[in-house]
């Protein structure tokens, strides 16, 4: 049973939800080791007597892989297979886990985590790429949702997670089970990637050019803007942003590289995408929010550990209200973002904002030492927000992408997430210990002043998201006042489905998206 091929008509294939649950193990694993290690880190100096710059690679290492191979590892499975691909990447990302957890000195974890995150960064395109291929209508809407539960979770629990196991297992060694932990889940989802991902997902392959130019350019550009920004704090002076700028100007070369190629063969990423507003928009969105959704929990758990002395147990059981929400958010927003569309993503910023406005005034307020009672609340309406921004944002950005490019395409919208991620972390970071810096050790404003910051990246999203609506809103009004026969080139706010799917099938899809 053939599902989303290029000229097919559209069949569920009945496998196509076990086979997303097994792509959400994989990408759970991915996202959860970006938190899980924070609240490690005391437990790694100790074990292997790792020095600050060496924890910091352990940290940005993993980040820096992931993001430069996004694009890339997108394109490879959308040109040979993405079944093959995603399995590729989980026995990668298993076997970095273990070779992490058998670490004997700094250098060698470091390593290990480098590993693990190009493999993490093949694995997640691949998953957006096959519910693109499983799916159509409102069932896309309602499996992204379960991905953006899963992200959420995952960002929020990894530092509960992290606690558990090295209370566990005690200090010194505690921190290796946070990478064992792998193991026997990514050996389990192999196994059951090869039995429910159907066959066919590798079957349907384009026969281009890899692009090499275009992948050198991109993951040069990548890496200069994204190694100053993680080395923020160990990199001291100011010549690290000479590689921000650097960046800069390769990335336009790549855009240049990238629109000659476009001329005689099909570019690692079609620029035209760009010109779809719920493409460009919903990708500038995530890129903004990023910045905020994940410092949040940088500077949240540094606070609760270094400032009020939390365990790390303790430290990650005061992000469970976050997780929780966001989980389901997710899962109830994903299936109803057909049909409210981008209006559904500005509620949800909407109730981060008063999410994270109510932590703030928390922490003012309450005594050192009960902000984890205090602040739960508060994230718990900031989770249920959040799970209504990330998967609708993904579901209505990749809403009009044809499913042959969704790998490579989706590679582009999560390498502006990382890229966004790295930013908020930077710039909130510097503001957090800077606070601390001038106000003697006071971890409470670091962490406020830190907040505020988040804040505004939370509005800046907001803004977008309200554009967008505008914009839909003014197209759709545009159609309906035209005289009949009057051309209207105004950008739908119901976005066309891919060319690729059967015209019945567009025609179901088209009526069940809007608001992109």
């Amino acid at each position: 049973m053939r599902t989303g091929g290029e000229g097919d008509g559209y069949t569920p294939d009945p496998r196509r939800w076990r086979a997303l649950s097994v792509c959400l193990v994989g990408g759970f694993m991915a996202l959860l080791d970006v938190s899980i290690v924070n609240v490690a880190l005391p437990s790694i100096r100790e074990g292997l007597d790792a020095s600050d710059s060496a924890l910091q690679w352990v940290v940005s290492g993993y980040a820096l892989a992931f993001g430069l191979l996004l694009v890339p590892a997108g394109r490879f499975g959308d040109m040979k297979g993405r079944r093959n691909a995603f399995v590729a990447g989980v026995a990668l990302f298993t076997l970095a886990s273990a070779g992490a957890g058998l670490a004997q000195s700094a250098l060698w974890l470091v390593i290990a985590r480098i590993v693990q995150g190009a493999a993490g960064g093949i694995i997640n395109p691949q998953i957006s790429g096959l519910i693109q291929q499983l799916f159509r209508g409102a069932e896309r809407g309602r499996a992204f949702g379960m991905l953006g539960a899963t992200v959420g979770i995952s960002t929020a629990i990894g530092p509960l997670l992290g606690g558990l196991l090295i209370q566990a297992a005690g200090t010194t060694e505690g921190w290796r089970w946070v990478f064992y932990v792998n193991v026997p889940v990514g050996a389990l989802a192999i196994g059951l990637a090869y039995r429910f991902i159907p066959k066919f997902c590798d079957d349907q392959r384009r026969k281009e050019s890899f692009d090499p130019v275009g992948v050198v350019l991109l993951a040069t550009g990548v890496v200069l803007v994204l190694l100053p920004l993680i080395q923020e704090e160990a990199w001291v002076g100011q010549s690290k942003w000479l590689l921000l700028a650097a960046g800069v100007a390769v990335l336009a070369g790549f855009v240049a590289w990238e629109r000659r190629y476009a001329r005689h063969a099909h570019p690692m990423v079609d620029l035209n995408l760009f010109r779809r507003r719920s493409y460009a928009l919903g990708a500038l969105l995530g890129l903004a929010y990023f910045a905020g959704f994940t410092a949040i929990f940088f500077i949240y758990t540094l606070y609760l550990q270094q400032g009020l002395h939390y365990t790390a147990l303790q430290a990650g059981l005061a992000t469970v209200p976050f997780a929780l929400g966001s989980a389901a958010s997710a899962s109830l927003g994903g299936p109803i973002v057909t049909r409210v569309g981008r209006t559904l993503i500005a509620i949800g910023l909407g109730l981060v904002l008063i999410g994270l406005v109510g932590v703030e005034i928390a922490v003012e307020l309450v005594p050192g030492g009960h902000d984890g009672w205090a602040t739960a609340l508060p994230l718990l309406i900031a989770g249920i927000g959040s799970g209504l921004v990330i998967a609708p944002n993904q579901t209505l950005t990749l809403a009009e992408v044809p499913v042959a490019g969704a790998g490579s395409a989706g590679g582009v919208l999560q390498t502006g997430q990382r890229i966004g991620a790295a930013v908020g972390i930077a710039v909130v970071g510097a503001v957090f210990f800077a606070s601390i810096a001038d106000s003697g050790g006071d971890f409470a404003l670091g962490f406020r002043h830190g907040l505020w910051v988040t804040i505004a990246f939370v509005v800046l999203s907001l803004v977008i998201a309200l554009i967008d609506v505008y914009a839909s809103r003014r197209a759709a009004t545009g159609r309906h006042a035209a005289p009949q026969g009057t051309p209207v080139t105004a950008v739908p706010d119901r976005p066309s489905p891919p060319a690729d799917q059967a015209p019945h099938t567009r025609a179901v899809t088209g009526q069940a998206f809007y608001d992109a």
